[in-house]
């Protein structure tokens, strides 16, 4: 079986201060000695990609800039962020200082 590519949700989402919305990449499905491992018993994804950046916290008055950007793969906590549903695709709201790396 192949990992396709998930398709961009058509509905923009602006997420506010810090936070950015990101696409989880599905992991490869793999069969070890015929055993179909059910979605309940597989680990959440850790990686994805960004779709949506905040403009960023305000810190003592002044914009602090965010170091994401729209396309950036990124690593983030297992258990990080808001799960939510957008054009019958699962994006993950998160805050910037959850995201643990950029990939690449």
């Amino acid at each position: 079986m192949s990992a396709g590519t998930k398709a961009k949700p058509k509905t923009k989402l602006h997420p506010m201060e810090d936070r950015v919305v990101i696409m989880p990449t599905d992991e490869a499905e793999s069969m070890r000695g015929g055993l179909y491992i059910p979605d309940t018993a597989k680990e959440k994804p850790t990686q994805g990609e960004v779709i949506a950046v905040g403009p960023g916290r305000v810190e003592k008055g002044t914009r602090v800039a965010m170091d994401l950007k729209v396309g950036d793969t990124v690593i983030y906590g297992k258990y990080s962020g808001t799960p939510f549903t957008l054009d019958g695709e699962e994006v993950i709201i998160i805050k910037a200082s959850d995201v643990l790396a950029k990939i690449g």
